[in-house]
């Protein structure tokens, strides 16, 4: 009687496929194999799906676009076996009994000093057991947000299952500066390659940051800060071994940073996803300094930047049951279907950059070698984030539904020269209505995307219209804004002036 055998989707599909190939010519087979070498499976424009290279042994993250009505394919999780099997000759572990003593055999003192004795082999050997690997839940108090069940019991299983499935992605990357520590952060294996054994890491460019040893908390009042990208970066496996990296990119405006580091065996990759929804379920995975996972449930959330918070960010409203982790910079936001919907900047005032972002500087990273922006020279707010209130004052009064409020205007900078000023709005970017901060990066990269491939490089000038809302005299005009296409990190400069006495102001202020 022939046995079954159960394969797997995928396996199914290639068997199909290699069915139909026997079935071929030799001369369609040819056909064949030069239509495969012509069109390489690589990213053609932002937003297409990149998985991998047309080098067969380079495998990429998987980014998946934001359809709603596509169908996924579950697929059975294989699970490698590392324990070895017992012989059936082997001994059995013994189980443990706890002695008591009968009341009649009480007074007998040798045989109270025997049970004395049998009752501390008994505590001995029933503490070797509830140490295991198995039935440390009894004694360690773990700092999940999964370690309370009863908080979060409408979505507790996917939770556990999503966190799994994404755990083994997650790693632990440490810097150093000579002999000394800088800092520590967690990070994704993102891409691999098979043949030269070295794997991708993706993680904060807050790895390699310059703190400053008299005010720590300084940098959360810069909008940029110094990296040292001669820092040494370790990544610590779960075997407890560590392997040196090497800096490959760091992209300072949306802060995070490319290594590459040597493995001996296959890593396991991400799926991103860039349906990322306010007010989703998602949780924080990081590791901590004993390498365990550390989880934190919470909401993707929208909220006005801070003076020196960039515009692109997103939110990660803790739950309060949940704690604040620490060196999960670099981290996961997934779904709960284990997915990333984003990369874990900074764990202080819990931000992170929405992976879409990261999907369309990743093409522009293996296309272009680099991965650029337009430098403005303004932080904004969205109108749609504000108060129902504010924006019915400004519809009513104003015609103003949505746009961006400048919030900051660099000194010296295109802007300032063309006449914006903080609580103008900017209506539109090249005749493109724009309504919040997220919709207005995927438009700056898209620009940047048609002016590669017009040929043109880095740090050029190029012109942008931009439609605005004069909010001092009430009017609109259109103005061309020059801008810098740059891979740096944009500094809005505080516009101040030295105040030399009466006489010499050099700022005069309109009525």
């Amino acid at each position: 009687m022939p046995r079954a055998v159960r394969i797997r989707g995928d396996e199914l599909e290639k068997t199909e496929r290699e069915a139909k190939r026997r079935n071929l010519t030799e001369k369609e087979k040819e056909e064949e194999e030069e239509s495969t070498a012509l069109h390489p499976t690589s990213p053609r424009s932002p937003g297409e799906v990149a998985i991998r290279t047309s080098h067969p042994k380079i495998l990429f993250a998987v980014f998946e676009p934001d359809d709603r009505t596509q169908l996924e394919a579950k697929q059975d999780r294989v699970v490698e076996s590392v324990a070895e099997e017992e012989s059936s000759s082997e001994p059995l572990s013994p189980p443990i009994y706890e002695p008591y003593l009968p009341e009649e055999l009480a007074d007998d003192p040798d045989i109270l000093h025997d049970f004395k004795d049998a009752k501390a082999r008994y505590y001995k050997e029933r503490n070797r057991r509830i140490r295991l690997f198995t039935m440390d839940h009894h004694y360690y108090k773990a700092p999940s947000c999964l370690f309370n069940p009863h908080l979060l019991l409408p979505i507790l299983e996917p939770a556990r299952d999503a966190a799994l499935r994404t755990a083994k992605s997650v790693i632990l990357l440490s810097s150093f500066v000579g002999d000394d520590p800088l800092n520590k952060c967690s990070g994704l294996w993102f891409q691999r390659d098979d043949q030269s054994k070295t794997a991708l890491v993706l993680t904060s460019a807050q790895l390699i940051r310059e703190k400053n040893p008299k005010k720590p908390s300084e940098w959360r009042q810069q909008w940029t800060g110094k990296y040292l990208r001669d820092a040494e970066v370790f990544v610590h496996f779960l075997d407890n071994t560590a392997a040196p990296g090497r800096l490959l990119y760091l992209q300072e405006h949306y802060e995070f940073a490319l290594y590459e580091f040597e493995v001996d065996k296959p890593v396991q990759l991400l799926t991103f996803t860039e349906r990322v929804c306010c007010g989703q379920d998602v949780l924080r995975l990081g590791r901590d300094e004993s390498l365990d996972l550390r989880i934190s449930h919470g909401m993707v959330a929208h909220k006005i930047p801070s003076r020196h918070e960039r515009c692109h960010y997103m939110y990660f409203s803790r739950d309060p049951s949940s704690r604040l982790l620490l060196q999960d910079d670099g981290g996961a936001i997934i779904d709960l279907e284990g997915k990333v919907v984003g990369l874990v900047n900074n764990h202080i005032v819990e931000t992170f950059v929405p992976s879409f972002i990261l999907h369309r500087c990743l093409d522009f990273w293996r296309r272009f070698n680099c991965m650029p922006r337009l430098h403005l020279g303004m932080a904004f707010t969205s109108i749609k984030h504000l108060d129902p209130i504010c924006i019915e004052r400004m519809t009513h009064d104003h015609n103003i539904e949505s746009g961006l409020i400048v919030e900051q205007v660099s000194k010296g900078s295109n802007a300032e020269k063309i006449g914006i000023r903080e609580g103008d709005v900017i209506e539109s970017f090249n005749g493109k209505y724009v309504s919040t901060t997220i919709e207005l990066e995927q438009m700056l990269i898209d620009i940047c995307w048609d002016h590669f491939h017009q040929g043109k490089c880095l740090y050029e000038e190029k012109d942008v219209s931009v439609k605005i809302f004069d909010a001092i005299k009430h009017r609109r005009r259109t103005r061309n804004l020059t801008v810098i296409v740059s891979d740096l990190g944009e500094d809005i400069v505080k516009c101040t002036y030295p105040f030399m006495g009466k006489e010499a102001m050099s700022v005069s202020y309109d009525s």
